[in-house]
């Protein structure tokens, strides 16, 4: 369940740097689609390994 928390947590902050015009964050901006990719990834990795044991 942890996983998903931060998987969630990574993606949310991959939109946000999209999406974001907060001059602080210009130089991070490059790296939201791997903080989107990331967590997508980890969402979908965790929910299938949840699957697979059954716990879904």
């Amino acid at each position: 369940m942890f996983q998903l928390f931060l998987g969630l947590l990574l993606l949310i902050f991959g939109i946000f740097l999209k999406t974001t015009k907060v001059h602080g964050f210009a130089k991070s901006k490059k790296f939201a689609w791997m903080f989107i990719g990331i967590g997508i990834l980890s969402i979908a990795g965790q929910i299938l390994i949840m699957y697979q044991k059954g716990e879904l």
